[in-house]
């Protein structure tokens, strides 16, 4: 574990977000992948509905948005990391010729290879030619992962201003055939079906920007990042080991399979080691924290580690509930909204943290001094 703490300097000075407004209840899901009931879905997982940016077709397919709709309306993930960082930019009060470096967090990329969204988000936005942008291959955890990375770098005096932008879009990859085929976790292990992560995901970019003003007591206070063993998600399709013209590829290889035991059993241990550990850092600061912003697998595996940890079930931010799993736009997501409707405000001391663990697995976590 990676872990380091700081009298601040490195602020968030804006965040933006992108929800698609298009509702997907359990019902429709349910019919799409047939497995669990609606009222199944809603016991295990506490989702009641999930944002979808493609329409889902009557046989389990993903349609795409009209083509009258896409000038006015998100139909990639590229448009929704657009969204949202343009919604960041303007809440910062900067210009996108300010940003030294972007960062766009996704395992669902609109083409796989080369930084395609991130440079994508630059162009788009008209970035400086000597301004980074990549792309990080990424899921749950990958957040304050790479806002651990990007604070160090920002500590050390090279960038002023860099974007963290994070994304997952589900709904263009959904197919019956797909989400309804099993993989083998490994040998002797029960197969794990891929219907239980379509109902479980959603839709969704977020974004912040992060701007160094020199100002102690101010910004990120404690930062800590990791790796650990294990897969909490499978997707073995698209490499080089597994092409679909090989013939050695399933269906279900090309889905996002949560192994659900897995989380259950990583995700309290991780969440638990990334609190402490930026807590201990500043352990004087521990009553202060207002609020908390975790990545959220499901809204019962959330509900029972706030319980079991202690935390102030009202301080922590979900919607999970609504939105669905969106993998490493979830933390922004909530930040962003809470900061829309005043819950949180930029500049007045708030004292936030964010902590994530995901996929196979990152880990990390933020004291954040808004």
């Amino acid at each position: 574990m990676r872990r380091e703490t700081s009298t601040g300097g490195v602020c968030i000075v804006g965040a933006g977000a992108f929800v698609p407004s298009r509702v997907i209840s359990n019902e429709r899901i349910a019919q799409a992948f047939p497995g669990w009931s609606a009222g199944r879905i809603l016991e295990k997982t506490g989702i009641v509905e999930r944002r979808y940016l493609w329409e889902l077709g009557e046989e389990g397919t993903a349609v795409p948005p009209p083509e009258d709709d896409l000038p006015i309306y998100p139909a990639s993930n590229t448009d929704m990391c657009e969204v949202a960082l343009r919604r960041a930019l303007a809440q910062a009060g900067l210009e996108a010729r300010e940003l030294d470096a972007l960062f766009l967090i996704t395992c669902t990329p609109d083409e796989l290879n080369f930084s395609h969204d991130a440079m994508g988000v630059h162009q788009r936005l008209g970035c400086r030619e000597d301004a980074f942008a990549l792309g990080v291959d990424d899921g749950c955890g990958g957040t304050p992962y790479v806002i651990d990375l990007v604070w160090k770098m920002m500590e050390g005096g090279r960038f002023r201003t860099v974007a963290v932008v994070a994304s997952t879009l589900l709904s263009p990859q959904l197919n019956r055939q797909v989400y309804t085929d099993e993989v083998s976790p490994g040998p002797g292990l029960k197969p794990l079906n891929a219907y239980l992560s379509a109902y479980v995901f959603g839709d969704g970019a977020g974004a912040v920007v992060l701007r160094a003003e020199g100002e102690e007591e101010t910004g990120i206070l404690a930062s800590l990042s990791g790796n650990a063993p294990g897969t909490l998600v499978l997707r073995r399709g698209g490499g080089g080991m597994r092409m679909p013209h090989q013939g050695r590829t399933r269906p279900a290889d090309l889905a996002y399979v949560v192994d659900g035991l897995q989380v259950a059993a990583s995700y309290p241990r991780y969440m638990g080691q990334c609190i402490e550990g930026v807590l201990s850092q500043r352990p004087e600061l521990r009553a202060e924290v207002r609020r908390y912003y975790f990545h959220q697998p499901n809204k019962r595996l959330m509900e029972r580690f706030i319980q079991e940890y202690g935390l102030p079930s009202d301080a922590v931010a979900i919607n999970v509930d609504r939105y669905g799993n969106t993998s490493a736009a979830g933390m922004l997501i909530l930040l962003a909204e809470d900061l829309e409707a005043g819950r949180v405000r930029l500049g007045s001391g708030d004292l936030v943290l964010v902590a994530a663990v995901g996929a196979n697995v990152h880990y990390g976590a933020q004291l954040i001094r808004l």
